[in-house]
């Protein structure tokens, strides 16, 4: 699916530890010596030093600050966060941007699915935060760089927004209002957004989930690692999902939560699903609609 291949190449993009051949290798050696002098040339001195005007340093060498703050919850370690950003040269060359392709980075925080600079640099931030990153080589990429762009030890620039840490644990229901639809779907709204794009029967979704037994059991979610956080996209109303999905999904607007109380004869029925599911099962799903794309 694309979207998955998308977010591996950008996990992939700016993760830590790869492998260079011998050949790449030895070109970045090359490339090291012209870094280096780049970076005592006074014009390069008198543009980082525009950048780090107003930055707070820490023990690390990563130079931040935030540029739009609120009063969001604080990122740390081992939440599934959101972020968009542009990655620059100190030069203000642009190689990298989410935002050209108006879909935030997932990722897993403090785990090394990323630079240093950034696992660092996003656990300052609370949802909602901009601010600007100066991530010095040893933080970034380091020795080998990354790509054409990105030489060895290359300081790096970058704008991100901290747009939202993911809704990991089990939606809460308290005083949430029970509906109940003709088929016995029942739904619970988390989150509304009556100005968000409808879903459109015919049309493609995108959506996050977790799916629970009804004694609180997950037996799957989107939010996994090793599927890079890859969101669920199919066609609303062709049978692609089961019953209870297309029917509850097409309840939904962009960027809203629901929690979705499936009865068997809307999910997997008297045969269940061999191995995962077992007979005539009531299902929990609490889902996010993350996208309404055209195609």
């Amino acid at each position: 699916m694309k979207i998955h291949r998308k977010l591996i190449c950008l996990v992939v993009f700016l993760s830590v530890g790869f492998l260079l051949s011998a050949q790449e290798v030895t070109k970045k050696k090359a490339t090291a010596e012209e870094v280096a002098a780049k970076q005592e040339t006074k014009e390069y001195k008198k543009q980082l030093n525009i950048l780090n005007k107003g930055m707070t340093t820490t023990a690390s060498g990563l130079q931040y600050k935030v540029t739009e703050k609120t009063e969001g919850v604080q990122a740390k370690n081992g939440d599934i966060v959101k972020v968009h950003y542009t990655g620059k040269l100190v030069g203000g060359t642009k190689f990298d941007s989410s935002l050209d392709r108006d879909q935030p980075l997932s990722l897993l925080l403090g785990v090394g699915m990323v630079i240093k600079g950034w696992d660092e640099g996003i656990a300052l931030l609370k949802v909602g935060e901009k601010a600007t990153f100066v991530i010095p080589g040893d933080i970034a990429y380091g020795e080998g760089g990354s790509g054409v762009l990105i030489g060895p030890n290359e300081t790096l620039v970058f704008d991100v927004e901290l747009v939202e840490i993911a809704a990991t644990k089990p939606f809460d229901t308290s005083g949430i209002k029970e509906n109940i639809t003709e088929s016995g779907l029942k739904y619970y709204v988390i989150k509304s957004n009556s100005e968000g794009k409808k879903s459109v029967v015919g049309k493609p979704v995108l959506v996050s989930y977790s799916g629970y037994f009804e004694d609180g059991k997950k037996f799957d979610t989107s939010w996994n690692p090793r599927k890079y956080f890859q969101p669920l996209k199919f066609v609303l109303g062709q049978g692609q999902v089961i019953k209870g999905w297309d029917e509850a999904v097409t309840l939904m607007r962009l960027g809203e939560r629901m929690r979705f109380v499936v009865p068997a004869n809307l999910a997997y029925g008297e045969k269940g699903y061999p191995g995962a599911i077992p007979p005539n099962s009531t299902l929990i799903f609490d889902i996010e609609l993350v996208d309404v794309p055209e195609k």
